[in-house]
């Protein structure tokens, strides 16, 4: 990967919907080599895809919370049975295995307290292996989703 290439990505972290026209433009580069890079990258398995971002407190989701959760058992079974759930709860929008104490550290938004108090008590507390669940009540975004360092 070369400074071409970093150009290419940091304009599309900024703008995912850049046409390839108007991304060769802004990184100097005429269409066909523009493309050929955007196609390698994504080849590559650098560029995963493209989404829209969304605005949680326009759907109605004005409440996050981070969740620490410790496993009472850490082996292979234990752990795959507790990550296979979590696929199945739409609320937790970011969940990651972490080395140490806690185990996992999981980012949930809800529509409100009580549905948050709802999904920690049925959903939550009743995942596989669950030791203990600590909940840590977001109070503003200072950073979220800035793009990589290129």
């Amino acid at each position: 990967m070369d400074r071409t290439d970093r150009k290419i990505l940091a304009e599309l972290q900024k703008d995912g919907r850049l046409s390839v026209t108007e991304l060769a433009e802004r990184v100097g580069l005429s269409l066909s080599p523009c493309h050929r890079r955007v196609r390698a990258l994504e080849e590559a398995g650098v560029l995963l895809g493209y989404r829209a971002q969304l605005d949680p407190a326009a759907l109605g989701l004005n409440f996050s919370a981070m969740v620490f959760v410790t496993l009472r058992e850490g082996d292979r079974p234990a752990v795959e049975a507790f990550e296979t759930a979590l696929l199945d709860i739409a609320q937790i929008i970011t969940a990651q295995r972490l080395f140490g104490e806690p185990d996992y550290l999981l980012q949930v938004v809800a529509q409100d307290l009580p549905a948050f108090q709802r999904l920690y008590d049925e959903r939550l507390s009743t995942l596989p292996n669950v030791q203990r669940l600590t909940s840590t009540l977001v109070m503003k975004q200072v950073v979220q989703d800035r793009p990589l360092p290129l």
